[in-house]
């Protein structure tokens, strides 16, 4: 009997959506919106980068992986939130929740991983330059891609595992927009300082992740002011400034959600820093990458209008030959 009231909990209840009658349906049309845009987006960028034969380069390489991964972390979670919205019954499985944190953070997880990679090989062109292609070969830069989705897929497993046998007594009542551990942890019948331990864990893997990329911005930053054309400053500041944007939106919004430990916040805060992790961040990281770049825009228009671009270059480049 003692056991079938603990297995009893089988779906949560979300409380951060507001009602229907409370202007529910007007969230939904520009949540619908952000979440077409950042796949339409990333699906530009990531076809771009495998088209065109400019962008067959390191950096534009992890650039389409990260957005390729970018497009199924939103999809883990955007989706549900959207329904929720236009829903009397704002609710979703033990499974369902237990899919949901799984894919959302081992999508998320290789992600901050590449941010790492991609910060090492900054580092590297520019602090450097001539040891960088021995040391970043494109079979490192390929198994370095590859280990960062692998580790996101696996790391998780054994968490969500445990999760899945601990029992849940009630309450049922999720106080946020989407499933995540700790506020799943806080609804099993289990000894709070094991909740504790996972945070210190996840705070310390952010923690670490966040070190190793500053130091490499900083170390590139400085290097780069010692450059004695400010032509080259330029330079190299465009081509490290979007990488160093995404950086800060990433894991500013990653400290907000999970450097808290004890502190609260309102429900709204709650939701809006939720909102800002999941689906704000999202959606700039494609704008920063392709605005200020214009291989990266050449090669979207490409994509919609190849022969107009072709025939801009052919003019360009007959223009240059008759200059000679």
């Amino acid at each position: 009997m003692e056991s079938a009231n603990l297995s009893a909990v089988t779906e949560f209840l979300f409380t951060g959506f507001p009602e229907l009658q409370d202007g529910g349906l007007l969230y939904f049309f520009p949540l619908f919106f952000i979440y077409n845009f950042i796949v339409i987006k990333n699906l530009l960028i990531f076809f771009a980068v495998r088209l065109d034969t400019h962008l067959h380069k390191p950096m534009y390489n992890f650039i389409s992986i990260f957005s390729f991964l970018e497009i199924w972390y939103t999809t883990a979670t955007i989706p549900k939130m959207l329904s929720n919205l236009i829903s009397e019954k704002k609710t979703i499985s033990f499974i369902g929740c237990l899919l949901q944190m799984y894919f959302f953070h081992s999508l998320g997880n290789p992600e901050g991983a590449l941010l790492t990679v991609m910060a090492i090989d900054r580092y590297l062109t520019n602090c450097n330059p001539l040891r960088s292609p021995t040391i970043m070969t494109p079979q490192l830069r390929a198994q370095l891609s590859a280990g960062s989705c692998v580790f996101g897929f696996l790391i998780l497993l054994p968490e969500i595992v445990w999760i899945s046998t601990l029992p849940f007594c009630g309450p049922n009542q999720i106080h946020q927009i989407f499933c995540d551990f700790t506020l799943l942890l806080h609804l099993a019948c289990m000894d709070a300082s094991v909740i504790l331990v996972q945070d210190v864990i996840h705070a310390l893997a952010i923690l670490i992740t966040g070190l190793i990329i500053s130091l490499s911005y900083i170390r590139i930053v400085i290097v780069i002011l010692g450059f004695p054309s400010v032509e080259g400053r330029k330079k190299a500041f465009s081509t490290c400034a979007a990488h160093i944007a995404v950086f800060l939106l990433f894991f500013g919004s990653v400290v907000l959600m999970y450097l808290r430990f004890s502190a609260t916040y309102t429900p709204f805060w709650d939701a809006a820093i939720a909102l800002t992790f999941s689906v704000l961040a999202p959606f700039f990281n494609p704008i920063i990458y392709s605005l200020g770049n214009k291989d990266m825009k050449d090669a979207i228009k490409k994509i919609f209008c190849p022969q107009k671009v072709f025939n801009v270059s052919a003019d360009e480049h007959t223009y240059e030959y008759e200059a000679k």
